[in-house]
Formats: C-alpha cells, structure tokens, sequence
C-alpha cells in the first residue's frame, strides 16, 4: 500500500511527534530524515527499467528535437536550466549560460534560481498537509488566527484559490510604512494590515471571483507560522524539503551561508537585479532551488507521498469560472481544461526580479517539463512547440502562450 503521508504532525506542548509510513513512528526529525524516503520507494527506478521505456517513448528521438528548440532559445537569450521527463526518466537535462554575468561562471545541474511564483506550489501542499492532519480547516477564517486582521470572511480556501478578494500587499501601504530598518517579512506585512485599517480597502467580498494576488500567499504562510510556531522556511524544511531528499532547495529567510552555495544572480534587461525591498516576505515566492528537485517535486505530486488522492484531487481542481476559457486555478496550481473540465495540463510559473520559472505537466502523458532562468526572457513561458514532441502527436497547437505570475 502506498504510503498516504510521510509524516503526521502534532502540536503538543511544543514538541513535534512524527509519524512515517504505515504508522511507524520515530524519536524525533533526525531519525526520521535518516530513513528513506516514500520518493525512493515508490518512483526508484531500476537501469534497466529505465532503458526499457525510454526504447518506449523514442526519448533519444524526443531529446533531439528537445535540443535544437533550445538552441533556438538560447540564440533568442534564454538563459537557464532545463530538465525534462517522461513516464519518471529524465529525456532531457541541460545548462545554458551563466549564474553571474560579470564572473562567467557557467551554469550547472545544482545551480539555485529564485522559483518567485512557482513557490506558492509548496505554500498551498503544506497548507493542504496541516488540513489533512487536523491543525486547520479550509473554511477557517484568518481572523481565526489574527483576530485583528481587518477583512472579515476571509477563507483559507479562498486565498488557496485566489478569491479572497485582499489588497495585494505590494501596493497596499502608505510610504511611512515602509521606513524601517530591516526588511519587513510575513509578521511585519501582516501587523502593517492590522494598524492600515480600514484606509486599505479589498478588492471585492470573498468568493466573489477569482484575482491573482500575492497577498493571499503570504497570509497563508503566516497561518502556518501560527499553527506551527516555526517559521515558513523551516517548517517547509521539516515536512516537505527533508523528507523528500530535496537537499538543494531553501527559503529567502534561510541563513546567508546556505542561501550561498551554487548560487545564482538574476538579470533584467542585462543589468543584475538589486536586493528588492520585500524579499523576505515569503509564501507568494522566496524559495530556491534547482531543476533536480522540482523533479522530486513532481514525483511527490504524483504519488501519496505527501497528500492523500482525494486532497491531491481538491488541488487540481478548478475553482474559478466566472470567465470561459480552458484557464483555471485551483488550490496553488494553474491548469489547462480539457472539454470535461479536467486538467489536461498542470502548471504553475513564475517571475521576480529578473528569474522565470515554469513547472509544466501532463498527467495523461506523464511528461514534465521544467524551466529555470536567471535572466528574464519570454522564451521560457513558450513551449507550445515542446508539446507535440512529448505527446508524440499534435497535441499542444491550441496551448496559448503563457504570460509571467
């Protein structure tokens, strides 16, 4: 039996007890990051298995083509790493460019880029983690956990779907505000909504439609602080990043000294990117990593590794259709729609501050595609033309051209 959770999670006089697969208990997080993981259980693939189907996907075929589409980028300025993957074997993986323009140092496998947008993917699942071990229901309110918080009605599920209706942070306070020493992170934007009340109106009432907005991620970082009296970084650490062998992937708020290995620069317009002013607010982007583990990353999606079926279903579920059209959001993913309202594609993106990110994958086909930059370039949000090579038929022409978060 596949194991329905790596861990199970309880809060009780401030220790944490943890629970692995089948039920099996051990002492504390050191011991259990030590044990294999579900990952390694379930997906690990054998040499020979693995030759074996890519002989079935023509994956020297698909690489090829794969290969001469980014050449093609790279002459247009992509700038990046690639990893792309069918039926659990890499058909391609390769580097393009620098980490930082001024040393030249190139790109490599483990070289870390900003996911901006695409971090809302590991916000929602470790919402979804705390919902399914009983710390919070997604019909909370977030005045549940801030009383003072100034819009009432507010659900969790409605921030997981981007139909709170909330200010976005970015814009959303008065110039004082922002006179501080130290960057502002989670706790500081959410004291900041306490004492802007009520100059800061919503947008609209909850659940009245869908807006993308970065404030909702960040709220529901704070939640998970709250619930879990650590802070994001570490919590996601703990429960996602450890236990699924994830050892290249940090938070913004992590110490400097991590934060520094393999690390990379982002560019826009050819000019490196300064230090911005919220990049310690986290939930809505701030974690990095590499494309080896948003491989990972996707096993972990596709297994029960972290989320029960029926919870991984409520995800990619489609939650907004105020407008037609094959787009759709649901609990911290984007989907493309088939005709029955099934996700034919999963997928989120990202952009700040000079890096793009793109997690693209079918679940028919078993593909994904994984894109990481450095240096902002719309090549990596277009991979229509990738589409057909992986279905092998002609699926992916009427694929719109996917705009940054």
């Amino acid at each position: 039996m596949r194991c329905t959770s790596l861990f199970y999670l309880l809060l009780s006089a401030g220790a944490l007890l943890f629970y692995g697969c089948g039920n099996k208990s051990t002492r504390d997080a050191e011991s259990y990051q030590e044990s294999k993981s579900c990952i390694e259980e379930e997906l690990e693939i054998s040499d020979r298995k693995a030759d074996k189907i890519r002989k079935k996907i023509n994956a020297a075929e698909k690489a090829a083509s794969i290969d001469s589409i980014f050449r093609i980028k790279r002459r247009e300025g992509f700038n990046g790493n690639v990893l792309i993957a069918q039926q659990g074997v890499k058909i391609y993986e390769k580097s393009f460019g620098y980490g930082n323009m001024k040393k030249k140092d190139s790109l490599h496998l483990k070289s870390r880029f900003q996911l901006a947008s695409l971090s809302k993917t590991f916000t929602a699942v470790a919402t979804l983690m705390l919902k399914e071990h009983g710390h919070l229901k997604l019909t909370d309110t977030v005045q549940q956990y801030f009383p003072d918080f100034p819009y009432p009605g507010v659900r969790i599920r409605d921030m997981l779907s981007h139909r709170s209706g909330l200010p976005n942070y970015m814009y959303a306070f008065d110039d004082s505000l922002g006179r501080v020493e130290a960057l502002p992170d989670n706790a500081r934007i959410m004291h900041w909504f306490d004492i802007a009340e009520p100059t800061v109106a919503p947008y609209s009432l909850p659940d009245k439609h869908f807006a993308y907005n970065n404030t909702n991620y960040i709220v529901l970082a704070a939640i998970i602080e709250k619930i879990t009296g650590m802070k994001y970084g570490e919590y996601l650490k703990m429960a996602i990043f450890d236990p699924l062998g994830m050892k290249d992937t940090w938070t913004a708020t992590d110490p400097p000294d991590s934060l520094n290995v393999h690390e990379t620069t982002g560019y826009d317009k050819g000019r490196a990117v300064p230090q911005d002013f919220f990049d310690r607010v986290v939930g809505d982007k701030g974690i990095y990593s590499t494309i080896e583990d948003l491989f990972i990353w996707y096993k972990a999606l596709n297994t029960e590794c972290l989320l029960k079926k029926e919870t991984l279903e409520e995800a990619f579920t489609p939650r907004s259709f105020e407008r037609p059209g094959v787009k759709n959001y649901g609990y911290g993913f984007r989907m493309y729609l088939e005709e029955n309202d099934k996700p034919e594609y999963i997928y989120h993106n990202g952009w700040w501050k000079g890096y793009s990110s793109l997690f693209w994958f079918s679940p028919k086909d078993e593909f994904v595609i994984i894109i990481l930059a450095n240096r902002y370039n719309g090549t990596v949000y277009r991979i229509k033309e990738l589409l057909p090579i992986l279905h092998g038929h002609s699926n992916g022409e009427n694929v719109e051209e996917e705009i940054r978060d």
